[in-house]
């Protein structure tokens, strides 16, 4: 059986546009297939150009990649406004579709250049292994005709969790977050899908207690999954305060008023960054977990947490930075030579979520097995290579940690570590705290504390939860 053949839009009705689709379209057997172009030439618009509809105006690629069901991109005009070039880049990444950018005609004829390769990587060819799958039976039944909140919806993990859990036949899928250009966009890019499922548009702050209580109350969700949170490690060294109101206060109003309306499952987005963490980031999203598991001991509620890596792709990762800089020509910036990062794609992240939550007793600490931990040297200069370039072409430059930034990242405590899988590449650590009185002093305190004493208490208590026990039992 042959390869499946890429759905192909052309951005670019001009000459550079039609001398490319006239290639692929004379090729024998092409692995692309060119199904239409768009462009903002309002004169082009609704004509055709090589019998392929032409499309209109550029703001409305996420539209046609819905309508038509596209697949890859080609960007066909060279002198195209590096703000529209990145806007197309960010769409293809956020859609998880391949994108090329093309040379200008003349180079093309001349063959002086190939076409220059930005996305189309896939980031398991990065990664070196294969991707996790999914119980997709296990999930049916979880899943099916119930009604489900996802905080942080229009995220990058969020937004994923309901691309896949639309395919399941939730009743509801209530899309919560706190911007309202991310919930419109993901609730617009779902709406295109042939489903039975309504989807809810909610725009709240996970800190409001009182609005969380009318949300949960009037839609009594079965299932939350529970992504919001500030996740930049440099950003939340310098603005702790926040850091714990929108991490550990908001975790807190969730779960506490889950367990008070008897929502079913809640699973909490997690961080390797959590483990022996380094920042203020990771060590809030340490006490999150505590939060979570002290919900746990008290409540009918499963509560869980899922606990991964760096997510390539996703908003604020290395691989859009990256492509931005080999894009303008580099340099490609990475802090240190020897830092090393655990990685997994935005799918593989919203499939963990899902299965955590369908194989929850309550308590756990979801891991996934993601192999050997990547340095971002090496990921850097496998992208420079997959583009088409060689690093004297593209140089690599070392800028130097980070606040809060640590070498070397781990996904478990050694106390936590379970050799055995519960699901092929998932573990489960299942931690038992014994004392959350530091916890209820950071809540009760926090803001009384200067910045210093802050980020000083909050690594304090992350650095020395008592982990005295691990569960060894399978969850079947």
């Amino acid at each position: 059986m042959g390869k499946s053949k890429d759905r192909t839009l052309v951005i670019g009705a001009g000459s550079t546009g039609k001398h490319i689709t006239l290639k692929l379209l004379e090729k024998e057997n092409p692995s692309k297939i060119p199904i239409a172009f768009l462009d903002d030439d309002p004169e082009k618009q609704s004509m055709t150009l090589l019998d392929l509809p032409i499309y209109g105006p550029l703001n409305h690629l996420e539209e046609i990649i819905t309508l038509q069901n596209i697949s890859s991109i080609i960007i066909a005009i060279p002198s195209l406004l590096p703000e529209k070039r990145e806007a197309i880049l960010n769409v293809a990444q956020d859609k998880q579709i391949g994108c090329q950018e093309a040379p200008n005609v003349e180079e093309l004829l001349l063959q002086k250049k190939k076409v220059f390769d930005l996305h189309a990587i896939s980031f398991e060819t990065l990664l070196k292994r294969e991707p996790v799958s999914l119980d997709t039976q296990l999930l049916t039944e979880k899943v099916k005709n119930k009604t489900i909140l996802i905080t942080g919806a229009g995220g990058s993990i969020g937004s994923e969790i309901c691309r896949q859990l639309i395919q399941y036949q939730p009743e509801k899928l209530l899309l919560l977050g706190h911007g309202e250009n991310s919930i419109y966009e993901i609730h617009q890019e779902l709406q295109g899908i042939d489903t039975e499922t309504s989807l809810i548009q909610i725009i709240a702050d996970i800190r409001d207690r009182q609005k969380i209580t009318e949300i949960i109350r009037n839609y009594r969700p079965d299932i939350i999954y529970h992504t919001a949170a500030h996740k930049h490690v440099p950003l939340m060294e310098h603005n702790p305060h926040e850091a714990v109101m929108n991490n550990i206060l908001g975790t807190q109003c969730v779960g506490e008023i889950a367990s008070q309306f008897g929502v079913e499952s809640f699973v909490m987005v997690s961080s390797d960054k959590a483990v022996n963490p380094t920042n203020v980031m990771g060590a809030t999203k340490r006490l999150c977990e505590m939060v979570v598991q002290r919900l746990s001991s008290t409540s009918q509620t499963k509560f869980s947490s899922v606990r991964f890596g760096n997510v390539l792709g996703s908003r604020g990762s290395v691989i859009p930075l990256f492509r931005k800089q080999i894009l303008a020509g580099g340099p490609v910036t990475v802090t240190d030579p020897r830092m090393t990062r655990y990685f997994m794609t935005i799918k593989e992240a919203a499939s963990l979520v899902l299965q955590a939550s369908s194989l929850a007793n309550g308590g756990e600490i979801f891991v996934l097995d993601m192999g050997k931990a990547v340095k971002i040297a090496d990921l850097a200069r496998n992208l420079i290579e997959l583009s088409g370039y060689s690093l004297s072409d593209i140089p690599i430059e070392y800028t130097g940690i980070r606040d809060g930034e640590k070498l070397y990242e781990e996904l478990l405590l050694d106390s936590e570590v379970q050799k055995k899988q519960i699901y092929p590449k998932i573990y489960v650590g299942k931690t038992y705290y014994q004392d959350f009185e530091d916890l209820d002093d950071v809540i009760e305190n926090f803001n009384t504390w200067s910045p210093e004493v802050l980020r000083s208490r909050l690594l304090s208590i992350a650095n020395h939860i008592d982990l005295p026990s691990v569960s060894k039992g399978v969850i079947s």
